[in-house]
């Protein structure tokens, strides 16, 4: 049986997942501008896009700009006259960001709010519902920004978590503390009766719930 590899994950990127001249350079030229190197997987990026498309998303909310990358895809995925307002608490993050959402041609439907996290959300609660979030900020709030997401999603709205393998140590939730945050937030997605939820495997797994109620 095949285990999801690097192999397998060129031949996603080879036929799902191309990255355009514009896309490519937020991916490279983030860390050549002193970002972390923690950008989604190109193959991320893309399934980030088909969840915005299949919710038919209007109003998107993205934690954790980073370089744009991720919002580049998300924000792709809109339907015409949609918006991601994307949160971001550094402004030189955030300025690099929005260079690469221009040059990827999506600017218009980028908003950067810059600031904390938590705030910025308490600010944005009345543009809601929103139809899709994803968070991929410090992993100590991603407990708090998943209340948020599922209380101001609509109903068939989807939320989307990064990195909810921890590298591989989700399996040994003592490991520090992060990991043991990201493991309870795994086991309360998974009981949570107001979504559907599961795991996607890819790179380092991303959590997938859909409001039911």
């Amino acid at each position: 049986m095949p285990i999801y590899n690097d192999p397998l994950s060129d031949y996603i990127v080879q036929h799902f997942a191309r990255e355009d001249p514009a896309i490519r350079r937020a991916r490279e030229k983030s860390p050549e501008r002193g970002l972390p190197a923690i950008s989604v997987l190109p193959e991320e990026g893309r399934f980030l896009q088909v969840l915005a498309s299949a919710c038919q998303a209007r109003k998107a909310v993205e934690i954790g700009t980073l370089g744009g990358y991720s919002g580049i895809w998300i924000a792709r995925g809109l339907v015409a006259g949609g918006r991601l307002y994307t949160l971001e608490k550094s402004e030189k993050h955030a300025r690099v960001a929005r260079e690469h959402f221009d040059e990827a041609g999506v600017g218009e439907r980028v908003e950067i709010v810059i600031g904390n996290a938590h705030q910025s959300l308490k600010k944005l609660r009345p543009l809601g519902p929103f139809d899709f979030v994803f968070i991929d900020a410090e992993k100590s709030g991603y407990n708090a920004y998943y209340d948020w997401a599922v209380t101001n999603v609509r109903i068939g709205g989807i939320i989307t978590a990064h990195n909810m393998f921890r590298n591989g140590n989700v399996l040994n939730p003592g490991a520090d503390e992060d990991v043991a945050t990201i493991d309870a937030l795994n086991r309360r997605a998974a009981y949570d009766p107001r979504v559907v939820s599961t795991i996607y495997p890819a790179g380092d797994g991303s959590l997938v719930a859909v409001r039911i109620s």
